[in-house]
């Protein structure tokens, strides 16, 4: 069964778009942010969630509302994903390096959470093979508060996953701020997308 549909570039309204930015040098972009956890940080201490998986569950609920986040090139055509796993680093804490983990999207919260820290307590390899375009990624540098973030560069023009990353949350008055950031391809996510994306994930933040 296809996890993707293939899209129809002739009659699709973001044609001229895809093709200006598709080729450049680098046309993948990143934009960093802040965003106010103070609820949510409560919530997930209430529970006794993870605060990473947390954060996993949270940011692609949001993103999977978003369709040009989830759009990938599959042999050089545009394609729209349907369901997306996430693929995310964790540090082993006894050698201090870091393991890339794909776990599968859970809707429940405690479900994902508790699926999640059984795939990081069974998973014994640091890696276990390529990412592939079917998922989005993640990481966090939970040591410092950042301004801004940049990435490593393959050199793949067609890799398209969306790259979310977030440091260490601090005080500001009585509020608690995360630093966040996020990589996207120009081809299919413009700036109001991200715009709408910081909007859902800040709301989500605060309802959760």
């Amino acid at each position: 069964m296809e996890r993707y549909r293939i899209i129809d570039l002739e009659h699709w309204e973001r044609k001229q778009h895809y093709w200006i930015f598709k080729d450049y040098v680098n046309p993948r972009y990143d934009i960093s942010f802040e965003l106010d956890i103070t609820t949510f940080l409560k919530k997930v201490r209430d529970n006794g969630w993870s605060f990473t998986l947390a954060m996993i569950h949270s940011i692609a609920v949001c993103a999977n509302q978003i369709e040009e986040f989830r759009y990938r090139f599959e042999e050089g055509q545009p394609v729209v994903y349907d369901i997306l796993k996430l693929s995310f680093t964790y540090l082993n804490q006894e050698t201090r390096l870091l393991k890339n983990i794909v776990i599968d999207m859970k809707d429940d919260m405690e479900e994902f959470n508790q699926y999640g820290l059984e795939a990081i307590a069974r998973q014994k390899a640091y890696f276990t093979g390529p990412v592939g375009n079917d998922c989005y990624q993640f990481s966090s540098i939970p040591w410092i508060s950042f301004t801004h973030i940049s990435h490593t560069v393959s050199g793949k023009k067609d890799f398209a996953v969306p790259m979310f990353d977030w440091g260490k949350y601090y005080k500001l008055g009585e509020r608690v701020m995360l630093p966040f950031s996020m990589e996207v391809h120009h081809s299919f996510v413009d700036g109001i997308h991200i715009g709408q994306f910081a909007e859902l994930l800040q709301e989500q933040f605060l309802q959760l």
